[in-house]
């Protein structure tokens, strides 16, 4: 098991000691170099697999593989039935602004006959004025 200590493996960056990260106590304050910090967690994971009743290989890749691909797959499931819910949201939302806009369509082509009813209908109405207003 990796072991806390002020060693600074090949110049690698430190960081300031992280209580509770495995079964040893680290004191604050100590350094533990990041290769360390990684042995530990990894020793700390296998730890929780015998404990849950799993046998790693002896592979830590391999062990935190098995123990993560289920999880993994379960989390692109989700996401994935997320995908095809915002995209049959987006295929109804495309739906109902073509919809309206084929409804403003119709509505200018209303607008434009109604338009056109009332200019026919004014000229109408002042060559009847002028009718009217000529002398007999």
């Amino acid at each position: 098991m990796a072991e806390a200590s002020n060693a600074n493996v090949d110049g690698a960056c430190e960081e300031k000691g992280l209580e509770g990260s495995s079964s040893e106590a680290v004191p604050p304050g100590t350094t533990i170099s990041r290769v360390k910090l990684l042995d530990t967690m990894v020793d700390t994971f296998l730890q929780k697999l015998v404990a849950a009743g799993r046998r790693p290989s002896g592979i830590p890749e391999k062990d935190l593989h098995s123990a993560m691909a289920p999880y993994l797959l379960q989390q692109r499931d989700t996401l994935q039935r997320r995908v095809q819910k915002q995209e049959a949201e987006n295929q109804q939302l495309a739906e109902a602004v073509l919809a309206g806009r084929r409804q403003v369509e119709e509505l200018q082509l209303q607008i434009q006959a109604r338009q056109q009813a009332w200019q026919a209908l004014h000229r109408e109405q002042r060559e009847l004025v002028a009718v009217l207003r000529e002398p007999e």
